[in-house]
């Protein structure tokens, strides 16, 4: 129980800091955006609680959307419905929503603000690439994620991410208030910083719970290895099948493995820590085991 309440706190106090910090980017920039305009200011502030609210509520929503993943009856796949019961049984946790994506590149992420309003998604492209030990170690590591209570915070990173990067697009395109020098350089800001600071801040959030819920995947599976060799075939498999259609880059850090290549700098700010590493971890664990 007392576990269990610490690791409430933590992700309280972690989603808590990490909406304070994007929010109050947001509204600096929204200040110099319209050269000191307080009424301006205070729309941008305004925004950011609106933000802030529907990014708690809604996370989960908005990142299957993102992702365009459709819900899974257990009538479509008995035998994946019954081994996420199984695990789920033995990570003490409710049986969360189940979602497929209709992508050929393999790849899970799982979403939700907590355990009774959670989900777990998985492409096509997974089910057809792992074997069932393998595709039970990559469950058991997004059930990880929800045993952890790390889905909100991720799921609000990525939501406030998108909100960021996409009012930069707008400001870019519409300009800024009273075409003051000062709004000018708000605007560049917003357009070119802002998503970066987004991509830090996410990055900061999503490495080192990637380890602890590789860890706690294990565990919940009881066989380390069923995640390090699905987890060297993810990476693979992404870095040679892209994501097809519009899914929004915002929606990385929710993802098991990096869903897109590093463009230029982007690589520098990686919300996934190296596979190489990961692997080399998991493996060390099973004498525990």
């Amino acid at each position: 129980m007392t576990t269990t309440r610490q690791s409430t706190f933590g992700a309280t106090l972690r989603t808590t800091i990490l909406l304070a910090t994007l929010s109050g980017l947001l509204v600096a920039i929204g200040y110099l955006v319209s050269g000191g305009n307080p009424s301006t200011t205070l729309m941008f502030l305004g925004f950011a609680v609106a933000m802030n609210f529907f990014s708690y509520f809604f996370s989960d929503r908005i990142a299957l959307k993102m992702s365009r993943a459709q819900p899974m009856e257990e009538s479509d796949n008995p035998q994946y419905f019954q081994m996420v019961r199984e695990l789920c049984q033995r990570a003490e946790i409710p049986m969360p929503r189940l979602y497929v994506i209709p992508q050929d590149q393999p790849n899970a992420f799982a979403t939700g603000r907590n355990y009774n309003h959670s989900a777990v998604a998985v492409t096509d492209g997974i089910t057809r690439l792992l074997s069932t030990d393998e595709l039970r170690g990559v469950i058991a590591h997004e059930l990880a994620h929800i045993k952890h209570r790390d889905i909100l915070i991720q799921s609000v990173a990525a939501t406030i991410g998108a909100a960021i990067t996409y009012i930069g697009y707008m400001l870019l395109w519409f300009g800024n208030d009273n075409n003051s020098p000062l709004g000018l350089i708000g605007s560049l800001a917003m357009v070119l910083l802002a998503p970066l600071a987004a991509s830090i801040i996410q990055m900061a959030v999503s490495r080192q719970r990637e380890f602890a819920a590789d860890a706690g995947g294990a565990a919940i599976c009881g066989n380390p290895e069923s995640l390090a060799s699905a987890l060297l075939r993810l990476e693979q498999g992404a870095n040679e099948i892209p994501m097809k259609g519009h899914v929004s880059e915002a929606s990385e850090p929710l993802y098991i493995v990096k869903p897109f290549k590093a463009k230029g700098l982007a690589g520098l700010f990686s919300t996934h820590p190296p596979i190489d590493e990961r692997v080399k971890r998991l493996r060390q664990m099973r004498p525990s085991l």
